[in-house]
This record gives C-alpha cells, structure tokens and sequence, in this order.
C-alpha cells in the first residue's frame, strides 16, 4: 500500500517541498501513511470476524480511525483551517471516549481517553518531522502494549506494530515518501486506541501506559507550552521542537530518531517491570519516569536552544 501511495503522490503532485520550518533538503512524495491506515482498518475487520462480541467496539474505532484519516488525506491535497480539522479530531475523541466509557463504565476514563485522543493526534502530526522518527516510536508504543496488554488484546499491539514495519523501510534512513497528516494524525488515534483499551482492560496503573509515548508527550507538550507563554502563534509550523533543534546542529535524522527510540525501549522495558508489582509502585514508577524525562528534556533545551538563540 506504501508504494502505491507513492506512486499516487507523484502523479498527483503530492510532495513535501524543503524550507525554513522543514528538517529535509529535497522535495519527497507525502502520503504515503495510508498504507498503515489500510493495514489497521483490515484488522479491524478480521478482527470483528473472529470477535464478533467485539465488533461493535471494534467497528467504533475503525470509523474514528476513518474520520482522521479522511481530514488528514483531504487536507494533504488541499490545505484546510486549523478549526474543521480540530472539529473531526474532536468528534472522533469523543468516539473513542464513548467507547471507553462502555468497556469500563467509568465516565473518568472517558474524559480521559477522549483528551488523550485529541492530544495524541496533533503531537503525532507535530512530531512527524524527521525521517523514521514518528513510526519507530509507534513501533515501540505496539510493542508495549503487546507486552502490557494480555491475550487476545495484545494482538491489536502487535498489528500496529506490522502495520508500521511495513511502511519503515520507505522512510528510514533515507525517506522515499512522507506520512502526510493521513499517516501521522491516523497514527496519533491508533496511539490513543492502544492506550485506551489499556486503560479500559487492565489494571495496570494508568502512569504506566503513559509511559510508552512519553518522549513525545514531554517534547510537543513542554514545546507548545513555551510558546504559548511567549505568545507565539503555536499552530504555526515551527522548528522548536527538540529533536528538530538537534537536526539543525547537524546531528543525523538516523541519530536522533535512534536515540528517541532507545529512550522509548527503556521506558517500555521499565513499564513492564512495573506493571509487575504492586499498583502503587506503578503509580510510583509511572510519574518518576515522566518527571526525569522532564527534567532532562529542559537540561537539553538549555544546552541546544539558548546557544541557539544567543
């Protein structure tokens, strides 16, 4: 599905062109996301065959997934306002809560999930700006929940994770094709869905869960707090962000998504130690590991940002 979007890009003229707010120097097809898209939305249907107890939680989400997605891929071919896409995005939030809320019966792990979605679909768009960077880490957030999640949940983990194993290779080391925003606002939404159904099953501590995409959480959250109290226009496209700040002093994008990844491996592999013990260890472990990533995310703006500015 990859290479066919691919293909579609260039003969729709569908490229992500080099400039000031962008990490790449040549122009690249956008797009290509879909084919993780299609990939999920077919195990959803396998799955609502082999689960039908769960279809209609099952059919839920794949109809969220196709609202994002269906913004996303408009809006790669023409751009749209900030507020019609906020407008889906939200819909589609409220979906997954409603879900949610259904699964648990529990209207705080509704509210939740529903910001969680909102959330995690604009920080995946917002972090989509390197080679490989935002597939390996939903790569690594698949495999979490493969390990966190028991049977037969933990096969929804394990699709996402194919499902972007199939799209790596045409994005990293060197990228051939680009998400677009139907890959990367997609993906933000399997994240939340992931984390949901976590959530919605288990008793791990929630702390826990957000372990897995913590890196991205601290980065574009802390990232779009600072200029929101700079009284920056925030939904512009910018080039704070700090893996973005790391790129612009030359390190490689292989270099910098590797690192994200490693530090995503450790809070992975810390997670499920944790989710082993007692739940207020998990509490415990959950919020000291979001602290620490805090606290080295600021110690590594002060080094690269502030040399930046001066």
């Amino acid at each position: 599905m990859t290479w066919l979007a691919i293909r579609y890009a260039v003969k729709r003229q569908l490229m992500d062109m080099p400039g000031e707010r962008r990490s790449h120097t040549v122009s690249t097809p956008r797009g290509g996301g879909i084919g993780i898209v299609i990939s999920v939305l077919l195990a959803c249907l396998v799955a609502a065959l082999l689960y039908p107890a769960a279809a209609v939680a099952i059919s839920g989400f794949a109809i969220g997934l196709v609202m994002v997605a269906g913004i996303g891929w408009w809006d790669d071919h023409r751009s749209l306002p900030a507020l019609p896409r906020l407008g889906v995005h939200l819909l589609a939030a409220i979906l997954l809560g409603g879900l949610v809320w259904f699964g648990s019966g529990s209207l705080v792990k509704a509210l939740f999930c529903t910001l969680l979605a909102v959330s995690l679909i604009n920080i995946w768009n917002f972090m989509d700006g390197i080679n490989g960077l935002a597939v390996t880490q939903a790569i690594l957030v698949g495999v979490g929940a493969v390990v966190l999640l028991p049977a037969p949940y933990a096969l929804a983990g394990l699709v996402v994770a194919a499902a972007c194993l199939g799209f790596l290779p045409f994005n990293f080391p060197k990228a051939r094709v680009f998400m677009g925003d139907v890959g990367s606002g997609a993906l933000g939404y399997v994240m939340a869905g992931l984390l949901a159904l976590g959530l919605t099953v288990t008793d791990v501590a929630a702390p826990l869960w957000l372990m897995l995409p913590t890196a991205f959480f601290v980065d574009a959250g802390f990232t779009l707090l600072t200029r929101m109290l700079k009284g920056e226009r925030w939904m512009q496209p910018h080039t704070q962000h700090l893996y973005q700040k790391l790129v612009k002093r030359e390190w490689s994008h292989p270099f910098v998504t590797g690192g994200y990844s490693l530090f995503t491996l450790c809070g992975t592999t810390l997670a499920a130690l944790f989710s082993r013990l007692s739940l207020g260890w998990g509490w415990a472990g959950g919020v000291i590991w979001v602290a620490a990533t805090a606290v080295a995310w600021f110690f590594l703006r002060r080094r690269y940002f502030i040399k930046d500015e001066s």
